[in-house]
Protein backbone atom coordinates (compact mmCIF):
# COMPACT_ATOMS: atom_id res chain seq x y z
CA UNK A 1 0.00 0.00 0.00
CA UNK A 2 1.49 3.36 -0.99
CA UNK A 3 1.85 6.25 1.44
CA UNK A 4 -0.59 8.38 -0.60
CA UNK A 5 -3.34 5.77 -0.73
CA UNK A 6 -6.48 6.41 1.31
CA UNK A 7 -7.75 2.84 1.11
CA UNK A 8 -6.32 -0.66 1.28
CA UNK A 9 -8.19 -3.07 -1.03
CA UNK A 10 -6.16 -6.00 0.37
CA UNK A 11 -8.32 -5.82 3.51
CA UNK A 12 -11.64 -6.31 1.72
CA UNK A 13 -11.37 -10.11 1.53
CA UNK A 14 -12.88 -10.42 5.02
CA UNK A 15 -16.15 -9.01 3.66
CA UNK A 16 -18.71 -11.20 1.93
CA UNK A 17 -19.78 -8.45 -0.45
CA UNK A 18 -18.23 -7.94 -3.87
CA UNK A 19 -20.03 -4.60 -3.88
CA UNK A 20 -17.80 -3.40 -1.02
CA UNK A 21 -14.65 -4.55 -2.82
CA UNK A 22 -15.72 -2.74 -5.97
CA UNK A 23 -16.44 0.49 -4.07
CA UNK A 24 -13.01 0.36 -2.43
CA UNK A 25 -11.39 -0.15 -5.85
CA UNK A 26 -13.33 2.86 -7.19
CA UNK A 27 -12.17 4.99 -4.24
CA UNK A 28 -8.58 3.86 -4.86
CA UNK A 29 -8.89 4.85 -8.52
CA UNK A 30 -10.36 8.25 -7.52
CA UNK A 31 -7.49 8.66 -5.01
CA UNK A 32 -9.62 10.41 -2.39
CA UNK A 33 -10.44 9.73 1.23
CA UNK A 34 -14.00 8.39 1.41
CA UNK A 35 -14.39 9.50 5.04
CA UNK A 36 -13.43 13.13 4.51
CA UNK A 37 -16.49 15.33 4.60
CA UNK A 38 -16.03 16.47 0.98
CA UNK A 39 -16.43 12.88 -0.30
CA UNK A 40 -18.44 11.17 2.44
CA UNK A 41 -21.87 11.40 0.79
CA UNK A 42 -20.51 10.16 -2.54
CA UNK A 43 -19.36 6.85 -1.06
CA UNK A 44 -21.49 6.55 2.05
CA UNK A 45 -25.26 6.80 1.48
CA UNK A 46 -26.49 6.28 5.06
CA UNK A 47 -27.50 9.48 6.85
CA UNK A 48 -25.45 11.04 9.61
CA UNK A 49 -27.34 10.27 12.80
CA UNK A 50 -25.61 12.77 15.06
CA UNK A 51 -22.46 14.83 15.14
CA UNK A 52 -20.50 17.10 17.42
CA UNK A 53 -17.43 19.31 17.01
CA UNK A 54 -15.01 16.50 16.05
CA UNK A 55 -16.95 13.31 15.23
CA UNK A 56 -20.01 12.07 13.40
CA UNK A 57 -21.91 8.80 13.71
CA UNK A 58 -23.75 6.87 11.00
CA UNK A 59 -24.83 3.31 10.36
CA UNK A 60 -22.16 1.31 8.55
CA UNK A 61 -22.97 0.88 4.83
CA UNK A 62 -21.39 -2.58 4.87
CA UNK A 63 -22.07 -4.06 8.32
CA UNK A 64 -20.15 -7.08 9.48
CA UNK A 65 -21.93 -10.40 9.17
CA UNK A 66 -24.18 -11.28 12.14
CA UNK A 67 -24.46 -7.73 13.50
CA UNK A 68 -27.72 -6.48 14.91
CA UNK A 69 -26.35 -2.92 15.07
CA UNK A 70 -23.22 -1.59 13.37
CA UNK A 71 -22.30 2.09 13.65
CA UNK A 72 -19.38 3.95 12.18
CA UNK A 73 -17.90 6.93 14.01
CA UNK A 74 -15.74 9.11 11.78
CA UNK A 75 -13.36 11.85 12.89
CA UNK A 76 -14.30 15.03 11.00
CA UNK A 77 -10.70 16.02 10.30
CA UNK A 78 -8.54 13.80 8.11
CA UNK A 79 -6.15 12.22 10.57
CA UNK A 80 -5.03 8.62 10.74
CA UNK A 81 -3.22 8.22 14.05
CA UNK A 82 -4.69 8.17 17.53
CA UNK A 83 -1.96 10.50 18.81
CA UNK A 84 -3.33 13.22 16.48
CA UNK A 85 -6.58 13.36 18.46
CA UNK A 86 -7.16 16.28 20.80
CA UNK A 87 -8.47 15.79 24.33
CA UNK A 88 -11.74 17.35 23.08
CA UNK A 89 -11.95 14.70 20.35
CA UNK A 90 -11.57 11.89 22.92
CA UNK A 91 -14.42 13.36 24.94
CA UNK A 92 -16.58 13.96 21.85
CA UNK A 93 -16.08 10.37 20.67
CA UNK A 94 -17.27 8.91 23.96
CA UNK A 95 -20.21 11.33 23.98
CA UNK A 96 -21.45 9.82 20.68
CA UNK A 97 -20.86 6.24 21.82
CA UNK A 98 -22.90 6.82 24.97
CA UNK A 99 -25.61 8.58 22.93
CA UNK A 100 -25.87 5.64 20.50
CA UNK A 101 -26.05 3.00 23.23
CA UNK A 102 -28.94 4.90 24.83
CA UNK A 103 -30.69 6.00 21.61
CA UNK A 104 -30.68 2.49 20.12
CA UNK A 105 -31.06 0.62 23.42
CA UNK A 106 -27.85 -1.38 22.99
CA UNK A 107 -27.59 -3.79 25.95
CA UNK A 108 -23.99 -4.74 25.15
CA UNK A 109 -21.56 -4.56 22.30
CA UNK A 110 -18.04 -3.93 21.13
CA UNK A 111 -16.39 -0.60 20.49
CA UNK A 112 -13.03 -0.34 18.73
CA UNK A 113 -10.91 2.14 16.81
CA UNK A 114 -9.03 1.75 13.53
CA UNK A 115 -5.90 3.94 13.43
CA UNK A 116 -2.58 4.01 11.66
CA UNK A 117 -1.20 1.66 9.03
CA UNK A 118 -4.03 -0.52 7.70
CA UNK A 119 -1.71 -3.51 7.38
CA UNK A 120 -1.84 -3.69 11.19
CA UNK A 121 -5.51 -2.82 11.68
CA UNK A 122 -7.47 -4.77 9.08
CA UNK A 123 -9.15 -1.51 8.02
CA UNK A 124 -9.74 -0.58 4.41
CA UNK A 125 -9.79 3.20 5.05
CA UNK A 126 -6.83 5.09 6.53
CA UNK A 127 -8.94 7.91 8.01
CA UNK A 128 -9.29 7.61 11.81
CA UNK A 129 -12.59 5.91 12.64
CA UNK A 130 -14.26 3.79 15.30
CA UNK A 131 -16.95 1.17 15.21
CA UNK A 132 -19.73 0.27 17.60
CA UNK A 133 -21.05 -3.23 16.97
CA UNK A 134 -23.78 -5.26 18.64
CA UNK A 135 -24.60 -8.88 17.84
CA UNK A 136 -27.85 -10.70 18.61
CA UNK A 137 -27.01 -13.68 20.86
CA UNK A 138 -30.70 -14.61 21.19
CA UNK A 139 -31.22 -15.09 17.46
CA UNK A 140 -31.96 -18.61 16.25
CA UNK A 141 -28.79 -20.19 14.78
CA UNK A 142 -26.71 -17.41 16.40
CA UNK A 143 -23.20 -16.90 15.08
CA UNK A 144 -20.77 -14.38 16.57
CA UNK A 145 -19.52 -11.28 14.78
CA UNK A 146 -15.99 -11.86 13.48
CA UNK A 147 -13.77 -8.78 12.99
CA UNK A 148 -10.45 -8.72 11.15
CA UNK A 149 -7.50 -7.11 12.92
CA UNK A 150 -4.30 -6.92 10.86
Amino acid sequence: MSEKSYVNPDNTQARASNTYTNVIKEIQKDNVCPFCQEQLTKYHKNPILKENATWLITRNMYPYKNTQQHFLLIHKKHISRIDEMTPEAHKDLMELVVWATKEFDIPGGTFFMRFGDTRYTGATVTHLHSQLVCSNPFEKDYEPVIVRVG
